[in-house]
């Protein structure tokens, strides 16, 4: 399965920027799938819920279904070790059905896929960057200044047609 990750700081357009990655290769007829890195404790159910009491009462795993869709909750065992920084990753790009590309948002570097770095110029790029992460081979930004690697492609954020070209490219999807 062939995934692009993208790391970033809070509120640096990520999800903007994936969203019409999305729109953009599901335009051109290729199946996409995402996933987002959520922070420890998220609920997507709400108390009450009859697929919430099926989990507090001790389901591991919950099913919701409809004619058009379905969602799958499970639970991870707390004491469960995770043997390299990518087998969460890895394990759930394995439970994805087939598709012609998965977009990745977070997981900052933890598994074997290509990443951009999304930054901003309204960040404050004097309050200590981060290392860049495994795995990132661009950043896509709408200031070149904060592209501080030279080795790094710097791609410009407001033109996600070109970034779609960078993501084709490097995972050698149809050109779209």
């Amino acid at each position: 399965m062939k995934a692009f990750g993208f790391v970033g700081d809070s509120g640096s357009g990520k999800t903007t920027l994936i969203e019409k990655l999305i729109l953009h290769f599901a335009r051109e007829g290729l199946r996409v799938a995402a996933i987002k890195h959520a922070h420890e404790g998220f609920d997507v159910d709400r108390p009450g819920k009859d697929s919430y009491r099926f989990r507090e009462a001790g389901a591991r795993q919950v099913l919701l279904a409809s004619p058009r869709r379905w969602a799958l909750l499970s639970e991870e065992d707390e004491n469960r070790t995770i043997d390299a920084p990518g087998d969460l990753l890895r394990r759930l790009l394995n439970r994805l059905e087939d598709c012609d590309v998965v977009f990745v948002e977070g997981f900052r570097g933890t598994a074997d896929i290509p990443y951009i770095e999304v930054k901003r110029n309204r960040e404050d790029a004097a309050g200590g960057s981060r290392p860049i992460a495994a795995g990132v081979v661009a950043v896509a930004t709408d200031d070149p200044a904060l592209a501080e690697a030279p080795h790094l492609v710097v791609l410009d954020l407001d033109d996600p047609d070109a970034i779609a070209r960078f993501i084709a490219t490097k995972l050698e999807l149809p050109q779209c």
